[in-house]
């Protein structure tokens, strides 16, 4: 009997570009809505400006919330079937979210979409767990934020071209159509990666012992608990950015704009961290980049209390303090999963559901502090830069070890 022929496996660069696609199927959904928060709010009857940022908080709760769920699930049955499915769902829910008649059912359907782009943060993190480690790991991570990081610069200017030509609801149409292409694409190419002789049992005991291990390690927590901080700035500045360039510079009209120079610069240093990282190590790396964002944005808010700020100052001195991000989400994440590789899913999953609605929280409270100026959103980043630093520092003591290489090959 003639078997089958053998499907070929992706090759190095195509793996970094679908597991890139798959993370920036949430940037997608979270950036393309920015230049429609305005259309939104006022098709649905929203009359507070703060609360439209809750289409984008709404997202990240379930996001975040979702993930512990997704862990153990990925530990007993592997990744690919569970990537498959949360693609699948991401855009049933996104064509939902386009046919809501209210702001309450919009809500709830951004939920169940984070719910569902929950998935795609644990499974990609394990999925390169499988095969990498340390310092490998981080850098092939670097590189899929590479592409990663493209995605924010450009969403707001696509969702600003949706709605020349359509209305809000078509860019969740667009969703919809970009998360079934990733289904049709990870299942046809991507492997499963988790060794049957690795999985775990779905058991109480299993979990709850993959949990108390990720939370007692202090790397695994410490860097966690880092990125939850430094990632609350980031999420104030991706809901409040839509009323700073509406409201307090009145240019509109410059938004995509304004986000692709901002954002742009994160992609230029994950691109010098994939290149750095292997020979300086990610814990030096992760504390020079706190270090620099806590100098940074600490300046920036002396200026802007000092002398006040134009719209091109504010994004010059916001693109310094984002390039930092570069060089921290890799590496935290990294340095977080490097004791806990035996149980990549649940870890995964513990780390992403802190680090998310951690973030996500306070992200909202500084948001919710927008006054009309840009001093809470500075003067965040300044405080979380600062506790992140910190946190680190405790996290990753002593001197830097070398780099660790590869355990093995990509595919």
């Amino acid at each position: 009997m003639m078997k089958p022929p053998e499907i070929r496996l992706p090759g190095r660069k195509e793996f970094v570009v679908l597991i890139a696609a798959l993370m920036a199927a949430n940037a997608l959904a979270i950036d393309a809505m920015l230049p429609a928060l305005p259309a939104i709010g006022e098709a649905l009857g929203v009359t507070q400006d703060n609360r439209r940022q809750l289409v984008i908080t709404f997202y990240l709760l379930g996001f975040g919330a979702a993930q512990i769920f997704y862990g153990p699930l990925a530990d007993r049955f592997g990744r690919k079937t569970l990537l498959i499915g949360c693609m699948a769902s991401y855009a049933l829910f996104a064509a939902l979210a386009g046919l809501a008649g209210s702001m309450d059912l919009l809500l709830a359907a951004r939920f169940m979409q984070g719910v569902a782009a929950g998935g795609t943060r644990v499974l990609v993190v394990a999925i390169v767990r499988d095969r990498f480690h340390g310092s490998a790991m981080a850098q092939i991570m670097s590189l899929v934020m590479i592409v990663f990081m493209f995605v924010p610069v450009l969403a707001p200017t696509f969702g600003q071209g949706i709605l020349m030509i359509g209305s809000w609801r078509h860019i969740f149409i667009a969703l919809a159509l970009y998360g079934l292409g990733l289904a049709l694409w990870g299942g046809i190419r991507m492997p499963e990666t988790l060794a049957a002789a690795d999985r775990r049992p779905l058991s109480a005991a299993s979990i709850a012992g993959a949990a108390w291990t990720t939370l007692a390690t202090r790397a695994s927590i410490g860097n966690t608990l880092a990125s939850t901080l430094a990632f609350g700035g980031l999420f104030a500045f991706i809901g409040s950015i839509q009323q700073i360039v509406f409201d307090v510079f009145g240019r509109p009209e410059l938004i995509g704009l304004v986000f692709a120079c901002v954002a742009g610069p994160m992609a230029f240093s994950s691109y010098a961290n994939s290149r750095l990282v292997m020979r300086l190590g990610a814990r030096r790396l992760l504390l020079a980049a706190l270090a620099a964002l806590t100098v940074i944005s600490s300046l920036h808010l002396g200026v802007v209390l000092l002398h006040g700020e134009n719209l091109w100052g504010f994004v010059l001195m916001q693109a310094l303090t984002l390039a930092c991000f570069g060089l921290v989400g890799a590496n935290a994440g990294a340095l977080a999963m490097e004791p806990v590789g035996h149980i990549a899913g649940t870890a995964s999953a513990l780390q992403g559901l802190i680090t998310t609605i951690g973030g996500a929280l306070i992200g909202l409270v500084i948001g919710q502090l927008f006054d009309g100026t840009t001093v809470p959103l500075v003067a965040g980043f300044a405080v979380c830069g600062l506790l992140a630093l910190l946190t680190a520092s405790w996290a990753n003591p002593g001197k830097p070890a070398a780099p660790a290489g590869a355990d093995a090959a990509l595919l």
